[in-house]
């Protein structure tokens, strides 16, 4: 049987759904329409169980809360509608200072915890006291606890009464900030760095450039751009740790609810700082998914990272 050119390339258009008088439009086949629209449905369907689960799991959690015995007295302090309208403003006037020090530190524990790994990372025996204290460093500062270092800086410095050091305890804290989250950064750093192939750096020197060279323009790109998911949880991190310097007397968010509990003795005013404290913080964690969602689509179809 001889097959003519035109039923061939007829045929051929129907399999991969491609038809059309001159060939130039694109017709999906209905097998492919019904594979779309089954996957629609089970979208659909999936989105409509997650909610109704939601809704039910909510519902059963309320139902326990409310009716548990100590509900009335845990609604009167914790839950106070008058407290939280007389917080709400000034825990917001608090807050402006912890967005500030997320700006400063954040941006000082980049460039130091750069510094760091890199310092990490040099070769030569030449550069061995370096690395020695770098790597001593992140080990101090990782193994210390915040908290006790944030005493240590806000309430040991200005007991020391050194000449030209400051005795403010937002500065001070905003060290002790930048000094602990600077190891975390250096070693997020340093392992993007040492991920990056040493072909990389070979293929660099070939092309005539130095070791600072091919540092900076070859590997410090990549490995920053891989690390991209890791420091943005570091910042996140760092944007709830802000409200510990409310310890050395900072009129923070945290600080000003502390005020107002003090007066009061009514807790909603923690509960205030709390969630001021989640809307400013579930944004930065829904943009560190999305790059790390994007990050990995781009991995899994072999794109540049």
């Amino acid at each position: 049987m001889t097959v003519t050119k035109e039923e061939s390339g007829q045929e051929g258009a129907d399999d991969d759904g491609m038809s059309g008088a001159d060939g130039d439009g694109y017709v999906p086949s209905q097998r492919r329409l019904d594979r779309e629209r089954y996957k629609r449905n089970r979208a659909r369907r999936a989105t409509a169980i997650a909610a109704l689960s939601t809704l039910i799991s909510g519902i059963v959690l309320y139902l326990i809360v409310v009716n548990a015995p100590g509900w009335p007295r845990t609604k009167e302090t914790f839950f106070d509608w008058q407290y939280a309208r007389e917080a709400f403003p000034k825990v917001l006037e608090g807050l402006w200072l912890n967005v500030r020090l997320l700006l400063i530190c954040g941006a000082a524990v980049l460039v130091l915890g750069m510094l760091i790994a890199v310092a990490r990372t040099l070769r030569g025996p030449v550069f061995f006291p370096l690395r020695a204290l770098a790597a001593a460093y992140t080990d101090f500062f990782r193994g210390l606890p915040l908290i006790i270092n944030l005493m240590i800086v806000v309430l040991g410095v200005p007991a020391l009464r050194l000449q030209g050091v400051t005795v403010d305890p937002v500065l001070l804290g905003g060290t002790a900030l930048t000094l602990t989250y600077s190891a975390y950064v250096a070693e997020v750093f340093r392992a993007g760095i040492e991920s990056v192939h040493p072909s990389q750096r070979a293929a660099a020197r070939s092309l005539g450039l130095t070791n600072r060279q091919a540092l900076r323009h070859v590997v410090l790109p990549q490995a920053v751009r891989r690390q991209v998911p890791p420091l943005l949880n570091d910042l996140v991190s760092l944007q709830k740790d802000t409200g510990l310097v409310s310890i050395g007397g900072a009129v923070d968010a945290v600080r000003a609810a502390d005020i107002i509990v003090g007066r009061s003795l009514n807790y909603t005013p923690y509960i205030v700082a709390g969630l001021v404290f989640v809307a400013l913080t579930i944004p930065m964690t829904r943009f560190t998914d999305w790059v790390t969602a994007r990050m990995d689509r781009r991995r899994a179809q072999g794109g540049a990272l």
